[in-house]
């Protein structure tokens, strides 16, 4: 990719530290609620989109940093999150160098907790929310995903054993006790979590598979990231995919649907980190930008902005409709 095809991000925010993770949160009560981590902490802070505000600037109020005991591999904020109550509520599960789960429950004031779930044996790759309030999904490089049954203090739940790493986790709200999982040698499951039954399986054919996600706005949509391809699945129709399109030159590292179409995706692929914003039917990115040191892929719950990681800074590019 040329410098000149790179994409320009809309909006810009620098860290002291390279960004190793990072979320925005998913929910309408904390969707301007993001936590980046460096090696060793936690930083939270609000941002403010110029549509958003009267004086149409960018903002970013930083609130709290918090130590992190582990490097950060990923982490996610639970579903009650939300900035909109008194005391207000901010749960962050992070996943790290240990193979430790670490809650953090803090009132971003003086009422800060952490519990520690220790269950893996290497490191996590994901961790989800269940949107009904049932349990926590870790899943990892021991071939393991774990499910914690939140209600129960985060004791251990069910658990599923695959043939190869499991890449990642994804609920759906409009699929309650159901979860798709997917696994390093190409296979995408979609489990009941309470029978622990595979309701189907679709594979890619290629290795190594990098990402899977579920989109929010069509429940039988499924998008896989593996050996630079883009594999779309019509869960309907799961016999064959509806469309494969080869987007990175090399390996990928994670793919998103919009959460505003069921025909957007967002990928960061190799070589050097690239983001590519496409349509599932067209060939050319709407965005492409060349990302240095990659450091983690989002989407804003609301608003038409994706957000990627690249070394100390978070880059938020504007996507037309």
């Amino acid at each position: 990719m040329d410098a000149h095809n790179s994409s320009p991000p809309t909006h810009l925010i620098s860290f002291p530290d390279k960004i190793v993770a990072f979320e925005l949160s998913s929910y309408e009560w904390s969707q301007n609620l993001l936590c980046a981590a460096m090696s060793d902490k936690l930083i939270l802070g609000v941002i403010r989109f110029p549509e958003e505000s009267e004086n149409e600037c960018f903002e970013w109020n930083e609130l709290k940093e918090v130590h992190h005991e582990s490097r950060c591999h990923t982490l996610a904020f639970a579903p009650e999150t939300s900035l909109a109550v008194f005391p207000k509520v901010v749960i962050i599960c992070t996943a790290g160098a240990d193979f430790g789960l670490r809650l953090f429950n803090s009132d971003l004031e003086d009422d800060n907790t952490v519990q520690v779930l220790q269950g893996h044996r290497s490191y996590v790759n994901q961790i989800s929310w269940d949107p009904d309030g049932e349990y926590l999904a870790s899943c990892g490089d021991d071939n393991m995903c774990i499910m914690w049954k939140r209600k129960e203090e985060y004791t251990k739940g069910p658990t599923f054993f695959f043939g190869s790493a499991v890449v990642s986790a994804r609920w759906h709200p409009d699929e309650p006790g159901k979860v798709l999982i997917a696994e390093k040698s190409g296979i995408v499951h979609l489990y009941n979590v309470d029978s622990k039954l595979a309701i189907l399986s679709v594979e890619t054919n290629k290795n190594p598979l990098n990402y899977a996600d579920w989109s929010l706005n069509n429940s039988a949509f499924v998008v896989a990231l593996a050996g630079g391809e883009l594999i779309f699945w019509d869960l309907k129709k799961p016999s064959r995919p509806i469309e494969n399109k080869r987007i990175h030159e090399d390996c990928g590292h994670i793919v998103k649907f919009s959460p505003h179409s069921e025909t957007v995706v967002a990928s960061v692929g190799r070589p050097k980190a690239s983001l590519k914003v496409i349509h599932i039917k067209n060939q050319i990115p709407q965005v492409e930008a060349r990302l240095s040191l990659y450091g983690g892929l989002c989407w804003h719950y609301q608003l038409p902005y994706v957000v990627a990681g690249q070394d100390r800074k978070l880059c938020f590019w504007k996507i037309s409709a």
